[in-house]
């Protein structure tokens, strides 16, 4: 792959360093875009993490972003700071599919309201980030732009769906991507590749796009290299709106720089399979290790057991409700424009009925009670991310763990839609590796509404690891990324528009289906 030049290494330092740099004029914002320009055409070959682009565009916001500092103007807390959108989110002027063939030339002329909160605090999008098709799945491939790969092991998958912004953030293509979590969107992909994945409360940070805006199972969270850089942008989106009406009054600014919890206060509990998730006996013993490792930081920490009732089934049920909602005016269009994940969630929706949905509905109530008793007692809930190591991309999902074929393409998901039913807040923190060399996310969950509880406990415990080989974030090595077989391209069905980079305003909007 290409040597990196001596710019390269501006890329490695965090979101939040990157904006002093920028405040302290001692790094331009036009230094910074072209500096993250090069690694994306040096690195994402490698593993396709973003998809279109629009560079430069980019670079003239670079140029107006940098006359801004010169002329002294106030910053906004992303000021200069190239970003990276999941694919999921319409934003203007830029190709936007939700990995479906259906949006292969949709051209949104407008932002969501996530995105339009990230440029008015000065971030600048610089391309799309890789997802599963319209989502569904923790494995970002899709027809329109093909698969994403591990960065430190592009043959592996990087999880999904917010794969493509987890790998862009390991390989130091952007210092800010976005993320959206259901059933563990946001933290399964940070655990493969090793970066920061946080699911806020539902509200925090208003989700305009869902259509069942009363359901808490979908949000919007950030993603960062570290807890830092994730709070970062959780305060630049967070706050109240009217398109989600889960959304409430609340200060974005407390969530700018949280101060590190006092481990040796807290109580923690721990969980190797929340008492109903099937997990791979390697991943149980790396988690038994890393827990044997750390539970001398806390006051206490003691293996809990939980029974927190049907939650796979009511996991079907909500989810299929939102799939039915978002999808059924393509679905009844034409059933073959959907493709095999996405359709079977719609049919499997179908067939419910009110009874069904009645019963999910107070199902889950109950299971936040059971769950929230746990915090009589204890501060925190540990647990694996994921219950199983990367595997190829070519596997569409983990169709076996511990020896247990699973149910759907989904199941395996089991660890983080768990805690979404709870709505509790939870993150993947960087926890070493596995038994095979791949990142270890651990799951924080902190108590009902406690978002600064689990972001002050996983600031200080990102501390604490730093020192600690078994412990400390895994970084990929970029010089050893080979060009996996097959392709990452392969399962592309058409090539998207000529003029996918830097795209026009030319194209209809849409209403994101996701």
């Amino acid at each position: 792959m290409p040597q990196p030049s001596n710019a390269t290494p501006l890329v490695e330092h965090s979101a939040v360093e990157l904006r002093r740099l920028i405040a302290s004029r001692e790094v331009s914002p036009v230094e910074l875009m072209e500096a993250c320009i090069e690694r994306i055409e040096a690195v994402n070959p490698f593993v396709n993490a973003v998809t279109a682009t629009c560079f430069e565009r980019a670079r003239d916001e670079a140029r107006s972003a940098e006359k801004a500092v010169l002329r002294g103007e106030p910053l906004g807390l992303l000021h200069g700071l190239p970003m990276g959108i999941k694919d999921l989110e319409p934003t203007a002027g830029l190709l936007t599919t939700f990995g479906s063939p259906v949006f292969r030339a949709n051209v949104p002329d407008r932002d969501i309201e996530l995105v339009a909160r990230l440029r008015r605090a000065g971030g600048i999008v610089a391309g799309k980030t890789n997802v599963p098709e319209m989502g569904a799945g923790a494995n970002s491939r899709n027809p329109v732009w093909g698969a994403t790969g591990n960065p430190f092991d592009p043959r592996l998958n990087a999880g999904g769906s917010s794969g493509g912004s987890a790998a862009a953030l390991a390989c130091d293509m952007l210092p800010v991507c976005t993320g959206s979590d259901t059933g563990g969107s946001l933290r399964i992909p940070a655990s493969k590749c090793g970066v920061v994945g946080f699911r806020p409360s539902p509200g925090v940070v208003p989700s305009v796009r869902k259509l069942l805006g009363w359901t808490p199972i979908s949000v919007v969270g950030p993603m960062g290299r570290t807890v830092a850089d994730a709070c970062l942008q959780l305060a630049a989106t967070a706050g109240m709106h009217a398109g989600d009406p889960l959304s409430y009054p609340l200060d974005p600014l407390a969530f700018l720089a949280p101060r590190a919890a006092d481990l040796g206060g807290l109580r923690v509990a721990y969980t190797t399979d929340f008492g109903c998730c099937d997990v791979d006996p390697d991943i149980r013993a790396t988690f038994t290790a890393k827990i044997a490792a750390m539970r001398h930081l806390f006051a206490r920490c003691d293996e809990v057991r939980f029974d927190l009732g049907e939650v796979h089934r009511c996991f079907d049920v909500l989810r299929a409700e939102a799939f039915v909602a978002g999808m059924r005016e393509a679905y009844e269009k034409d059933p073959a424009s959907l493709g095999e994940n996405p359709r079977a969630n719609y049919e499997m929706g179908a067939r419910m009925s009110l009874l069904d949905s009645a019963w999910a509905q107070a199902e889950q109530t109950r299971i936040l009670g059971r769950f929230q008793a746990t915090f009589a007692d204890y501060d925190l809930v540990l647990a694996p991310t994921t219950p199983v190591s990367p595997f190829p991309w070519t596997e569409p999902y983990a169709r076996v763990v511990d020896g247990k074929p699973q149910a759907n393409y989904y199941r395996w998901l089991a660890l983080t839609y768990v805690t979404t039913l709870t709505t509790h807040p939870a993150l993947s923190l960087p926890c070493g590796t596995d038994a095979k060399g791949m990142p270890f996310g651990l799951q924080i969950v902190g108590p009902f509404r406690g978002d600064l509880q689990v972001l002050s406990a996983a600031l200080a415990m990102e501390q604490a690891f730093a020192s600690d080989p078994s412990l400390r974030r895994p970084r990929p090595d970029l010089s050893a990324l080979r060009m996996p077989e097959p392709a990452l391209d392969s399962i592309v069905t058409a090539p998207p528009p000529a003029n996918w980079r830097d795209a026009g305003n030319a194209g209809a909007a849409t209403q994101s289906v996701v």
